[in-house]
């Protein structure tokens, strides 16, 4: 995962963890899913990066054992 990706979805985790709790302290249930599904999102372009990594990575490893 490139260092862009990985601080622009910190950044959409943090911005939906602020939605949340404004929501919360507002009693604005509204922001306060908007916040969660931010956060879900992040979490789920994590998840796919990661997997996307660990597919290169084992396909680095595969070339490097052909080359053997």
């Amino acid at each position: 995962m490139g260092i862009k990706d990985k601080v622009s979805n910190e950044a959409e985790n943090m911005k939906g963890k602020a939605e949340e709790v404004a929501g919360k302290m507002t009693d604005n249930e509204r922001l306060e899913a908007e916040g969660k599904m931010d956060q879900a999102s992040a979490k789920a372009k994590k998840a796919g990066e990661k997997a996307k990594d660990s597919m290169s990575d084992a396909k680095d490893a595969a070339k490097d054992a052909i080359r053997r």
